[in-house]
């Protein structure tokens, strides 16, 4: 499959697909405006391999509430989301590694990666989800509230990125169980 490029936006490889009921995933060559970004978020890599292509997996979970609340339904409703993330992110990553392709994920809460060590550059979920897939934002004061065009505010966007080709990418998420990232509530 080949990306067509709209004033500096590329067409999804994968558009955003429910791999079940309220958990989206899309995936994406990532553009030169994210990849200098990344550079930041994971030196160590870019180090390594300076022309590699990498390819952004973008995940949107539908929440119970909308997420720009505050208050302790909200920081449980966030624990929820992120808890099912690191377990899905965990499972493709690791499933990635082991067919030797460079992979890491984004702690939503914090920004920094979870496998990379030596960075301490925060990255935005949110300008991610809108530069890559046009979703709109909102203001609330220091923050950006990421607008689901079906869910609104009711959104948690989290991101996996990878060297590894699209097909790979595309089958280890067909490969998935169906429960192997499922957690307690």
């Amino acid at each position: 499959m080949t990306t067509r490029a709209v004033r500096g936006w590329m067409e999804p490889l994968l558009h955003p697909t429910e791999l079940r009921e309220g958990f989206q995933v899309s995936v994406h060559a990532c553009p030169r405006l994210l990849m200098r970004e990344l550079k930041h978020v994971f030196p160590a890599q870019f180090q390594r391999s300076k022309n590699e292509v990498m390819l952004a997996l973008l995940t949107c979970q539908k929440s119970l509430m909308d997420l720009s609340q505050f208050g302790l339904d909200a920081d449980k409703e966030k624990d929820r989301l992120l808890e099912t993330f690191m377990a899905f992110a965990q499972q493709v990553a690791n499933a990635l590694i082991a067919r030797k392709y460079w992979a890491d994920f984004i702690d939503p809460c914090s920004g920094l990666p979870m496998l990379t060590l030596s960075s301490n550059k925060v990255y935005s979920e949110v300008d991610g989800v809108e530069l890559l897939l046009r979703y709109r934002c909102l203001s609330a004061g220091m923050c950006k509230i990421l607008v689901h065009p079906a869910w609104g505010a009711a959104v948690y966007p989290a991101s996996l990125f990878t060297t590894a080709p699209y097909e790979v990418v595309q089958d280890v998420l067909q490969s998935l169980p169906d429960d192997a990232w499922n957690v307690s509530s």
